[in-house]
């Protein structure tokens, strides 16, 4: 069974190393906050002090980080990964990244006899912690099916999206479409709310007709009661529309509902909603209707 290493435990990379611990694979791990990987040691993870000593002591490595920024500094930086690397070392970065961030990583583990696959998921804490994730990858088919193990430990799918930076592109588009279904249940809820209708009884309705989707099922319920504990942060949301955009414009893709939604969970970021679930996108409707998405007609202040 492969040695592997795992950087970055945030909302997401806590649960994923979890569950290799709990699948019986020997996790090195490293954060660049510290207490972060306590509960993790008790499951029987090794911590190291750098992302080099991380690299220098595993078959496979897994990096879990927040932009393209802190991938950079953890890869390329003093004591990054590419200082400790082996030959025949696997990089997996399931953050949502550029594509050309991925291919300049893939680029580089090859000038190092290494190999690197982009592999974002989709499914958020949740997920992350039932081990239900799906990772779409980009890269060597072969490499890929040598870890596939290792990734089914974390989630329930594997989907191969061809060449390094295909996964980077697959998860931008696909948060495209999640960042504008959650804009669009909220614009709905704000109308039917301002109607006078039930929110519980309109999300039933969206949930039993043409509008149901995840977002309805997971998002639905944090509107109604106001509970934006974290699953997958608004300025994390509006971090991957931005470089969806950036991507839509390279490719000469014409998206008016990418820009429009990006513009309003850049309100909600104003706002600053930006720590808070990308739910609390909401809270800008109730600002502009004067009451809960609920339905309540108490006043919004």
């Amino acid at each position: 069974m492969k040695k592997v290493g795992f950087i970055g435990l945030g909302v997401m990379g806590l649960g994923m190393a979890a569950n290799l611990l709990r699948k019986g694979f020997e996790v090195a791990v490293y954060n660049r906050t510290a207490g972060k990987a306590d509960s993790l040691l008790a499951l029987g993870a090794t911590e190291l002090d750098s992302p080099s000593a991380v690299a220098g002591s595993v078959d496979v490595v897994i990096t879990m980080i927040s932009n393209d920024s802190a991938i950079r500094e953890v890869y390329f930086g003093q004591h990054g990964i590419f200082e400790g690397v082996r030959s025949g070392t696997t990089l997996i970065d399931s953050s949502t990244i550029s594509p050309m961030l991925a291919k300049e990583l893939a680029a580089e583990a090859e000038a190092q006899n290494a190999a690197f696959l982009d592999a974002p998921v989709t499914g958020s804490k949740p997920a992350a912690e039932d081990g239900t994730l799906v990772f779409m990858v980009g890269g060597n088919a072969d490499r890929l099916g040598e870890v596939e193990e290792i990734l089914l430990a974390m989630g329930r799918k594997v989907i191969p999206m061809g060449p390094n930076g295909s996964g980077s592109i697959a998860k931008l588009a696909h948060n495209t479409i999640v960042g504008i279904n959650v804009v669009a249940l909220a614009e709905g809820m704000a109308i039917a709310a301002s109607g006078g209708i039930d929110g519980h009884a309109f999300v039933e309705l969206v949930q039993s007709g043409g509008a149901a989707s995840r977002a309805a099922e997971m998002k639905g319920p944090k509107l109604l009661e106001g509970n934006y504990d974290v699953q997958f942060s608004l300025e994390l949301m509006l971090k991957d529309l931005r470089l969806s955009s950036v991507l839509s414009d390279s490719l000469n893709v014409p998206t008016p509902l990418l820009e429009a939604s990006k513009s309003l969970f850049q309100v909600g970021d104003a706002m600053g909603l930006g720590a808070l679930d990308m739910s609390s996108v909401g809270q800008a409707y109730e600002q502009w209707i004067g009451r809960k998405l609920s339905g309540k007609a108490d006043q919004v202040h």
